[in-house]
């Protein structure tokens, strides 16, 4: 892609900046739509309306009516906070979120960074918005925003275990930690995807899944946060566009994690009707609408289960998951050495 940029582009550190700013094309509306769709999802499961005025048709303007409002607001850093990393933080969160997307192949014919450790750099560079949430919250010297710092850290580093088992499970049968390729072995029929491989693979998925919920903060699994009982969390202290900039890595990380899923284990870019419907343009759209499946799964899981205790979370973690994870792990090696 970078080289294709510069036969129309002399000049090739535009060419890179443009090419690195796409991925931006695809975030931004998400956000925007995604924070929408979660409003009409919780009003429709709780049997209301949710935002009907704004800009005409189900309030489909409301988002953005707010996210003009929050850029207007004061942006309030306290005395006695580390105000270096209290600013930082929101920026460092959103830059680890976004630097693993230059690994995702939106199409057969577009991936920002054609590593052969693909797999690998993802995972590495995602570790960066745990420490952006440590930094948030022992910077604001809040006592609720360093335990949600806390319960951060323990969450996100023991749920990154079972997350990397899971993405170990198909590395193990594709042979190559490169996600463009993993995607190619998947094309033509919908029996190629990985989730129809193995028993143990579908186990694997869900395990996949169940850990990415813990890893983007979501419910139940949204402790880091817990407003009713933490105030807010790591984010108490944030007001205004900076309050707004993790509200934007959270979602952008549930973007990543769920087109990590597809790509692992749905077909990535390529069409369940084998070559119909299939080519770039098409792969694009195949790549997002699955993802904003697993998405709206998220959403209504955040409707449905209550919120764990910390003692339930490292259970579910540490008695269950992580276990489970191994043995599935060694099941799937067994299944491809006889099969």
């Amino acid at each position: 892609m970078v080289e294709t940029l510069e036969q129309f582009i002399p000049y090739p550190i535009i060419a890179l900046v443009i090419h690195a700013a796409l991925p931006l094309a695809v975030i931004f509306p998400y956000v925007l739509f995604a924070i929408w769709m979660e409003r009409k999802v919780s009003a429709h499961m709780q049997d209301r309306l949710g935002p009907m005025r704004v800009g005409g048709w189900h309030g489909w303007a409301q988002t953005i009516a707010d996210m003009i409002k929050m850029i207007q607001k004061e942006d309030i850093v306290p005395n006695r906070s580390d105000k270096f990393l209290f600013k930082f933080a929101p920026y460092l969160a959103f830059m680890g979120s976004y630097a693993a997307f230059a690994v995702i192949p939106f199409s057969s014919e577009y991936i920002g960074a054609h590593l052969d450790v693909g797999a690998f750099y993802l995972l590495a560079v995602t570790s960066v918005v745990t420490l952006s949430i440590i930094m948030a919250g022992w910077a604001s010297n809040n006592k609720w925003s360093l335990l949600g710092a806390m319960r951060a850290t323990a969450q996100i580093v023991s749920y990154e275990v079972p997350t990397v088992v899971a993405v170990l499970s198909v590395i193990v049968v594709t042979g190559t930690l490169n996600l463009m390729t993993i995607s190619e072995m998947q094309s033509g029929s919908i029996f190629n995807w990985m989730i129809f491989h193995s028993p143990f693979l579908f186990i694997a998925f869900m395990l996949y899944f169940v850990s990415s919920l813990a890893e983007v903060n979501r419910t139940p699994f949204d402790l880091p946060e817990s407003e009713s009982e933490l105030v807010g969390g790591f984010h108490t202290e944030y007001s205004g566009m900076r309050w707004g900039i993790f509200m934007l890595a959270e979602y952008a990380d549930m973007l990543l994690v769920s087109l990590l899923g597809t790509v692992l284990f749905f077909g990535a870019w390529n069409s369940p009707f084998g070559d119909f419907m299939s080519g770039p343009v098409w792969g694009v759209f195949w790549m997002i609408s699955k993802g904003m499946v697993f998405i709206f799964v998220m959403m209504w899981l955040r409707w449905t289960l209550p919120r764990l205790r910390v003692d339930q979370l490292m259970d579910v973690c540490w008695k269950y998951l992580i276990p489970f994870a191994f043995i599935n792990l060694v099941l799937i090696a067994l299944w491809e050495m006889l099969f």
